[in-house]
């Protein structure tokens, strides 16, 4: 990308939010794609940190640390990014918004849903992800998940590819 190019284009921290199975690296993908920014997944850094990770307390607020550091890195250099994470709590929420504050960048907050059926589904299912989580993580998640106090924008990822690459079209220009 040419430095003209780079400049005209408004420079976004979204942070793609939800529960194990939902989609969110899906979503992600596709976002990232769509507004020519980075992509951070908390699971392939936790992979990076952690190669057999224990998933404690500690792991969780380093991953999310690291995760922080590399978009705040990536904003200061004029790049748009997408973190992937379940970002269950909401100081995680708000600890984003300040970095995309900071940077000058505007900040989106995007919520990826899907039905219970459809998530323990996709679990099942799962292969070859860098994420370890199951149906066991997704409910023990689920009873941590914070409300949203923030406006966000929401997909509900229980349709097709094509209906994900929709909704996201929907809520994204170039």
């Amino acid at each position: 990308m040419n430095e003209t190019t780079q400049q005209t284009r408004p420079l976004r921290l979204v942070a793609v939010m939800g529960l194990p199975g939902a989609g969110k690296s899906a979503a992600a993908h596709l976002i990232a794609q769509r507004i020519n920014a980075v992509l951070l997944r908390s699971d392939v850094i936790r992979k990076e940190i952690y190669p057999v990770p224990r998933y404690t307390p500690e792991e969780g607020r380093n991953i999310y640390q690291e995760m922080f550091d590399r978009s705040a890195t990536l904003l200061a250099r004029g790049q748009s990014v997408v973190l992937d994470a379940t970002f269950r709590a909401d100081r995680l929420r708000r600890q984003a918004q300040r970095i995309a504050d900071e940077a000058g960048a505007s900040w989106w907050l995007v919520l990826v849903t899907a039905p219970e059926d459809v998530i323990r589904r996709r679990l099942a299912t799962r292969r070859d992800d860098p994420s370890d989580a199951d149906f066991e993580i997704y409910r023990l998640l689920r009873a941590e998940f914070e409300s949203i106090a923030t406006p966000h924008e929401v997909i509900d990822n229980a349709g097709t590819s094509a209906q994900l690459a929709e909704r996201v079209a929907q809520i994204f220009t170039a």
